[in-house]
């Protein structure tokens, strides 16, 4: 098959992309379609030297640049983002600023960029939350 300007369509093989943000650290996840084998897994405190720069969405962004090279080297060109905050009964719903800085070094090293997901888990009335009986008093 063959497009417009006479180049070979390529196939686009699937992967997963399972980022965990906090306010602490920024994990990048890359997993096949079905999610069980694992092509690469780097985090924000693997790329810079100091603790306080875990976070960061700069941290982020040679993260996810190195496990996007990774995974393109294992025949991966597109991508389905899971995007996970601390969540639960006590942790933050919201993702760390980390989240966002790695999808975007994501696309920009050429991975195609499916369905962007929030997979933060969500308490059913589970334990009893922190604060006491007249709640936290500020």
């Amino acid at each position: 098959m063959v497009d417009d300007q006479r180049r070979p369509m390529r196939q686009a093989r699937w992967g997963i992309a399972h980022i965990f943000s906090s306010y602490n650290n920024t994990i990048i996840h890359i997993t096949d379609i079905t999610g069980t084998e694992t092509l690469s897994r780097i985090s924000g405190g693997m790329v810079v030297k100091s603790d306080r720069m875990e976070s960061s969405p700069t941290a982020a962004m040679i993260a996810a640049k190195k496990a996007a090279e990774t995974a393109i080297e294992k025949g991966i060109n597109s991508i389905h983002v899971k995007i996970k905050a601390p969540g639960g009964h006590n942790g933050p719903n919201n993702p760390g600023p980390g989240a966002q800085a790695a999808i975007r070094a994501l696309s920009r090293m050429g991975l195609r960029i499916g369905i962007i997901e929030d997979v933060t888990p969500i308490p059913h009335d589970g334990c009893r939350k922190r604060g006491g009986r007249r709640g936290r008093r500020v």
